[in-house]
């Protein structure tokens, strides 16, 4: 039988009309890349050297999904206060966008082992751990981090979850957003992040005021300490909301650099990341075909009426960009196949 054709010029047009929303968008995106400054220079680092072969193999370590199986929890690990993200109440209940990802996996895992699985959120406060509570198996899954190849060679990334990118936040009018404008200028930036890689290198006459948090280098602006912060947007955007902070602007209209973020577990859980990405897949699939309840959980936290305001035409764009390269999730009505085509 001969294959169906495609209509490639329909596809080049749907292309061509995504990418002008995100070029549109991707000034406002911020979906959610809060990498904390250890876990930034890991991942800057030379990658490990790999370990001689061993004359006999070790015995298999349990993977996420037996824990799952075992125990009835899947364990995030993550920081506490970090809006939308991750947040805890101060009754110590954990919500935010990166729990909702968690809680669509840990929905996904009880239907792969065959009984309720609940989120249990491991709050950390050194941020070189979090990579450690991961590769240690105290924890199973971390969500809000841009792939590097470095720490590709420790952990391994999911599907991305959204977009983000880098951009500096100041006065109203203080720059134009070049980073010519940048030159003898005083920025904060979060210690050995990537904010601060990304000042050296687009403009070595800055002066980088580095801190332990983009809270921190806020602050500071604030008290007049320095000029601007360059930062992850969505996290500069989030603390300008969150403090109520007047006459400050994010700039450029387009990020320095953009890029995906995803969550991290586990390296060679095939088993588990198959499950993880099912279900970040079905929860971006959800929000582009309207289904009420997935649009309701996503826009509590990042839409139009959220401490961050995205409009939906952003955050579609970012999760049309997302699911580009994998099959589109349909229902499967009983009786019938399912179907492999977009």
């Amino acid at each position: 039988m001969a294959a169906p054709k495609r209509s490639f010029s329909k596809r080049s047009s749907r292309l061509a009309d995504l990418g002008r929303r995100l070029a549109a968008g991707v000034g406002a995106l911020g979906l959610l890349a809060v990498m904390p400054a250890a876990v930034q220079a890991q991942s800057q680092t030379k990658p490990p050297a790999q370990p001689p072969a061993q004359p006999s193999a070790k015995p298999q370590q349990e993977g996420a999904v037996q824990r799952a199986a075992r125990s009835g929890e899947l364990v995030l690990s993550g920081f506490a206060d970090v809006p939308p993200l991750m947040m805890v109440s101060p009754q110590g209940q954990p919500s935010g966008y990166g729990i909702l990802v968690a809680e669509r996996i840990a929905a996904e895992l009880s239907q792969a082992v065959g009984r309720p699985v609940k989120v249990r959120f491991a709050p950390i406060s050194d941020p070189a751990s979090l990579v450690n509570s991961i590769t240690s198996g105290k924890a199973d899954l971390a969500c809000g981090l841009p792939f590097s190849w470095g720490l590709d060679m420790q952990v391994d990334f999911s599907l991305p979850i959204g977009l983000s990118g880098v951009r500096l936040l100041a006065p109203t009018g203080r720059f134009d957003g070049s980073p010519a404008a940048l030159a003898g200028r005083r920025i904060g930036v979060v210690r050995q992040s990537l904010g601060e890689t990304e000042l050296r290198g687009m403009q070595p006459k800055a002066t980088p005021v580095a801190f332990d948090s983009l809270k921190a280098a806020v602050a500071a602006m604030q008290a007049g300490t320095v000029e601007g912060v360059i930062g992850d947007t969505i996290v500069l955007a989030g603390l300008v909301r969150q403090q109520g902070l007047p006459g400050l602007e994010l700039s450029p209209a387009l990020p320095y650099e953009a890029y995906a973020v995803s969550c991290v577990l586990a390296e060679n859980d095939s088993a588990f990341r198959n499950v993880v990405n099912l279900a970040i897949a079905r929860l971006l699939q959800g929000y582009l075909d309207g289904q009420p309840d997935t649009v309701t959980a996503v826009n509590r936290w990042l839409g139009p009426e959220s401490a961050l305001g995205l409009p939906e035409s952003v955050i579609r764009a970012s999760f049309e960009a997302v699911l580009l390269g994998v099959e589109t999730i349909r229902p499967v009505l009983e009786g019938q196949a399912a179907s492999t085509g977009r």
